[in-house]
């Protein structure tokens, strides 16, 4: 087996995606390896007839200082941690922040294998990854020893 050089968390700040942070955490200190902590958000297009429109600012702002939060969380543990914050369809940046970054290996926290089954961004990540990817369960689908 090759060793991890450089493992990507994606998270969107649910208890799956603690999980999937705290085993990159593990695995990036027994491979000495550069672990980048990522967060994709998107800005809703629904169109309105009367011309509705979102607080961009404000939400991008929300975004930031809950991506910090986690971010300072995570370098208390590692301090080499990088982060990438990115707007668009969360697959579709995880797959590009991988390529791009040179990850050779993906962490992703889910919810249950319903969604995973129904076209969760796990899914597709999984799917489509040139790299391997660990999948975390959520604590509740989680087996006893995990």
């Amino acid at each position: 087996m090759e060793s991890i050089k450089h493992i990507l968390v994606p998270t969107d700040f649910g208890e799956p995606a603690e999980r999937a942070t705290e085993y990159a955490l593990a695995l990036a200190g027994k491979f000495e390896a550069k672990l980048t902590l990522m967060h994709v958000y998107s800005i809703p297009t629904y169109g309105y007839a009367d011309g509705f429109s979102w607080p961009v600012e404000e939400l991008e702002k929300a975004e930031k200082m809950a991506f910090g939060t986690v971010v300072a969380t995570a370098k208390q543990r590692n301090a080499g941690i990088e982060s990438a914050l990115v707007m668009g369809a969360p697959w579709e940046q995880i797959l590009l922040v991988a390529k791009q970054r040179g990850v050779d290996l993906g962490t992703h926290g889910r919810r249950g294998l319903s969604r995973v089954l129904l076209g969760s961004v796990a899914e597709r990540v999984v799917r489509m990854s040139p790299v391997p990817v660990l999948a975390i369960p959520s604590a509740e689908h989680a087996s006893p020893q995990t």
